[in-house]
């Protein structure tokens, strides 16, 4: 392929059906290689011995970071930084 066939140009019929038949190919190839992955029998199996984490001591702020955070935050309510939860799923 040349340089040239990378420039932007509106995609036809057919260069669809042709990219869409290559995509296809593509996913059914890793489809098949991922079926031939040999996963272990304790896949899935974690064993911990507590399921509680003990609390230490909290970590120390600083606060000229805690400033400057605070400062360029677009938002904020007090001592609360107000953020968007999810906006990007």
């Amino acid at each position: 392929m040349t340089s040239e066939s990378f420039i932007w140009h509106r995609v036809s019929v057919s260069e669809k059906q042709k990219i869409k038949k290559e995509a296809k190919s593509i996913m059914d190839d890793f489809a098949r290689a991922l079926g031939k992955v040999k996963l272990g029998d304790d896949i899935g199996n974690i064993e911990r011995e507590k399921d509680t984490r003990e609390e230490k001591e909290p970590c120390k702020s600083d606060k000229e970071f805690r400033k400057l955070v605070f400062k360029n935050a677009p938002k904020r309510k007090g001592d609360h930084l107000i953020a968007e939860k999810g906006g990007w799923v």
